[in-house]
């Protein structure tokens, strides 16, 4: 969500020296091309999503919001589902919304795309009777969930529908059997770790959360979406960037041993994941479909 890129990119700036200081093929700003590979690789899941909000919403769907939008897949998504609608892209992050505009822009979209710069956890200012709100990855960021979901609530018109999307932790990639898949499970516990400190909210019951805040929830769903070879282009590539984050994330909470693991992961040798036949793209998805009363 809005605050949530706000965590993102302090993380993604305490990332860049790390990644300066190694040198190498370092990417310090890497998670707007994490962002877009995902939508890419996972392309057929998120159609398949988006078709089932639209069974539930119902084809009149004309205001949508997109609540920290990122890059723009969600609202691509649904300005593809929808035909008819326009998107409200929030984020707090200016840098994000010109990257989305300007992608919006080029597609021929500009037009149906409106960007609004908050902290949706304080609120949506100028948003209402919107037949649609779209929050993926992003509503465990919130400090104050209840908070959040009122004003959500209230920007939604009488029989609207929120879709929530959120993912269980980092994508994985290596062979579960033997020391990789070892090494990855390690990492998702530390990061597990560094998450309940800094994201108390990833996890939660969103179900129960929903129910408080005066919504019906009508569908709730979890899936593994996975890719297995042949991979699409840019399997590898998201797996080096998602491990090097990782990596810098990680200093001081693995061990050496562990941590030099992961170096070899993206040091362009032998071991590095741009260069393995046996990576597997897993990724647990779980949705929520909750529609504000009449």
């Amino acid at each position: 969500m809005a605050h949530g890129h706000q965590h993102q990119h302090q993380h993604q700036h305490q990332h860049e020296h790390a990644a300066h200081a190694r040198g190498s093929d370092a990417t310090p700003n890497g998670l707007p091309e994490i962002l877009d590979l995902d939508a890419a690789l996972f392309a057929p899941h998120l159609t398949a999503l988006t078709g089932r909000i639209a069974c539930l919403a119902g084809d009149d769907v004309r205001s949508v919001v997109d609540l920290g939008s990122g890059t723009g897949t969600g609202t691509f998504a649904l300005l593809e589902r929808f035909p008819t609608a326009r998107v409200t892209a929030v984020d707090s992050s200016p840098e994000m919304l010109e990257r989305l505009a300007s992608a919006a822009r080029d597609r021929g979209l500009g037009d149906r795309v409106r960007t609004l710069e908050a902290d949706a956890g304080a609120g949506l200012p100028g948003v209402a009777d919107a037949d649609l709100v779209w929050a993926s990855a992003s509503l465990h960021h919130l400090d104050d969930p209840a908070t959040a979901l009122a004003g959500i609530r209230a920007a939604l018109r009488p029989g609207g529908l929120l879709a929530v999307a959120e993912v269980d932790g980092m994508p994985t990639f290596l062979p579960e059997d033997g020391e990789p898949g070892a090494l990855e499970r390690r990492c998702r516990e530390a990061l597990d770790g560094l998450h309940a400190e800094r994201l108390p909210h990833r996890g939660a019951d969103w179900g129960s959360l929903l129910t408080a805040a005066g919504f019906s929830v009508e569908q709730e769903r979890a899936e593994p979406w996975e890719l297995r070879a042949p991979l699409p282009e840019g399997a590898g590539r998201y797996a080096y960037l998602v491990f090097e984050r990782v990596r810098d994330s990680l200093v001081g909470r693995i061990s050496p041993e562990d941590l030099a693991a992961l170096d070899r992961l993206v040091d362009g040798g032998p071991e590095d994941v741009r260069h393995r036949d046996d990576l597997v793209v897993r990724s647990m998805r779980e949705t929520w479909m909750a529609r504000r009363p009449v």
